[in-house]
């Protein structure tokens, strides 16, 4: 995870500085590896992480051949105007986690997109709700349109969004 400076001024105002790994680490690698390979070394640091990774502090945690988990810590910087985590933040999360399970199915150098997403948001997301879990599994393992589902869960189980997505895969690097 980057380091997080936070500092706060005489106005209130709130600063956040990161940084990031360089991304086309992760694409030239992706020319030689698999999916879940690549998703694998991501997930232990050796290639550095996607930089949206980064911006809302998303962290891989499990990686397995059709499904990818990975941990998020609601904060102030990810709310609404109203404090509620932004559902832009929630759809990163759910179509990082639904794509990366796709991403475990395809061999090196293949590329895919997501064509549709839809996400339900069924529970407010703040800081109270703690940890969260986004989780992805493969539905359909279609060789060009696989489909697959995301879940957004807390430590307590209970379900604060899901969703569903279809890809298109492309058989040759982009």
């Amino acid at each position: 995870m980057p380091e997080v400076t936070r500092n706060e001024s005489p106005s209130g105002c709130r600063v956040r500085t990161f940084s990031w790994g360089d991304p086309t680490i992760a694409v030239a690698a992706a020319q030689s590896l698999s999916g879940i390979d690549l998703l694998r070394r991501i997930m232990q640091s050796e290639i550095p992480a996607p930089p949206t990774f980064d911006l809302i502090d998303f962290r891989l945690t499990k990686v397995e051949p059709g499904e990818v988990s990975g941990e998020f810590q609601p904060a102030e910087f990810h709310y609404n105007p109203v404090g509620g985590v932004h559902g832009g933040i929630i759809c990163t999360l759910l179509d990082t986690v639904m794509g990366a399970a796709v991403l475990t199915q395809l061999p090196p150098g293949c590329t895919w997109s997501a064509v549709e997403i839809k996400v339900n948001f069924v529970r407010p997301v703040s800081m109270a709700s703690g940890m969260l879990l986004a989780e992805g599994k493969i539905v359909h393992p279609g060789s060009r349109l696989p489909t697959a589902e995301g879940r957004l869960v807390g430590r307590d189980g209970k379900l604060h969004a899901h969703g569903t997505t279809t890809c298109f895969v492309l058989r040759e690097p982009a």
